[in-house]
């Protein structure tokens, strides 16, 4: 991978890392748009200041976009969420191993 591309990474990542970043996209994975308060309430927990910050984020990272019927995801957005999708199926394997163990 070369400099640019791990950059690129990196960049994307620190974009997701951010508090509620992932569960504002996942929230949002169904192609569906959102109002703000039904967001709010899917995300759980969050803020409405926090949920304004990360939305002005994703908005302008180009993975979130807004239109009369609210928030949904760009096709770039929807590009992402279709490539996490199989962490959906990994985090099923993950936590029933867990469970095992103890």
């Amino acid at each position: 991978m070369s400099s640019k591309d791990n950059h690129a990474v990196s960049q994307l990542l620190s974009l997701l890392e951010s508090r509620y970043a992932m569960r504002v996209l996942w929230a949002l994975r169904d192609g569906h748009a959102q109002t703000f308060r039904l967001l709010q309430d899917s995300v759980g927990g969050i803020t409405p200041n926090t949920l304004n910050t990360r939305i002005k984020e994703l908005r302008e990272a180009g993975l979130l976009t807004h239109g009369g019927d609210g928030y949904g995801v760009t096709a770039s957005g929807a590009d992402l969420l279709k490539r996490l999708s199989d962490l959906q199926a990994f985090a099923g394997r993950w936590a029933t191993s867990q469970a095992k163990k103890k």
